[in-house]
């Protein structure tokens, strides 16, 4: 079993005044490491419109590399632009993951359009930066992954990651839309897709994490570390119904595989559960596990799926 010792509230949108655009939710930390700070990505939200929808853009926070707790930046505006009229961004980018290749920067997100019979819908798009990851552009109008045949709806959650020289991009597809006290909720699985470039993708086709606590379970956030001649996921689940509170709330879970394709999830082993009290006492979620000066960090969400922001915790020991 994993040990997380919880170092506490990093960063709480709710406190920022003078970002409209940045009102709330600090979800799905991503980090890039420089040579003096890291810069955490995450999607955040202004007001709601006048008609109850929400937007969501991609924004960062510089940390000082030496004390995590330290902000020394926030982004000026948001990284990456909405889409336009009819495209699959135009309401919204979330999550997103970052990668260094070479002399640029290149970041999977996904891009949120709305529907009419449910809420929205997603796909996985791409873009790069050319200035150090303070912005973004598109590669293109349309995403690089999109539903299919069988993977028909709900195309997100990128996370990025390149091995012995192929790109592996973890990610969720829907399977299914169930209706809850009349109204739809989505059921999604974590899922694999490879590739030689980073534009041109080989889905996996499989679901690669059992579900334990029902059928439709649903599952998201799957980061991948490699230590000791294993891979380790962790990812959040949560129940397909009345998700929003503590009983069945987003809990964060374990799984490892010799090969990327095959895991084996073992939840005793994740080392992390909520607080008694707090910002993260309902839920936690979204974890997001990198290496910093030797020692290994994990960010991750609490309450209401990041409304109030994102905390660390670091690991004791090994993975």
């Amino acid at each position: 079993m994993f040990e997380w010792k919880k170092q506490g509230l990093v960063f709480d949108p709710t406190k920022i005044n003078n970002k409209p655009w940045l009102k709330e939710f600090a979800q799905a930390p991503s980090v890039l490491v420089f040579d003096d700070f890291i810069r955490v990505y995450f999607s955040c939200r202004p007001a709601a419109d006048e008609n109850g929808q929400y937007s969501s853009y991609s924004a960062y926070v510089d940390l000082d590399r030496k004390d995590l707790f330290n902000i020394l930046n926030i982004a000026e505006k948001p990284t990456l632009d909405l889409g336009s009229l009819g495209e699959f961004d135009e309401f919204g980018t979330y999550p997103i993951s970052v990668i260094r290749e070479k002399d640029e920067i290149i970041g999977y997100y996904a891009g949120w359009t709305r529907c009419e019979s449910v809420p929205f819908n997603t796909a996985i798009g791409m873009a790069k930066s050319d200035d150090d990851g303070v912005t973004f552009k598109k590669m293109g109008p349309g995403p690089i992954i999109s539903y299919s045949y069988n993977e028909p709806f709900v195309m997100s959650g990128p996370k990025i990651r390149k091995y012995n020289g192929i790109w592996h991009l973890f990610y969720i597809a829907g399977n299914k839309w169930i209706i809850v006290d009349g109204k739809p909720e989505p059921v999604y699985k974590i899922r694999l897709a490879t590739s030689k470039d980073g534009i041109n993708w080989k889905k996996q086709n499989k679901d690669l994490i059992e579900s334990v606590i029902e059928v439709d379970e649903a599952q998201a956030s799957p980061d991948v570390f490699f230590a000791n001649g294993r891979y380790h996921m962790f990812f959040c689940y949560r129940y397909s119904e009345n998700y929003r509170g503590k009983e069945k709330g987003y809990r964060i879970g374990y799984a490892f595989s010799e090969d990327l394709i095959n895991w084996t999830r073992d939840d005793t082993k994740a080392g992390i559960d909520i607080s008694i009290d707090g910002w993260d006492s309902e839920m936690i979620s979204y974890p997001h596990v990198f290496e910093l000066d030797g020692e290994i960090y994990m960010f991750y969400l609490g309450n209401q799926v990041g409304r109030f922001g994102f905390g660390l915790a670091q690991l004791s020991g090994e993975l």
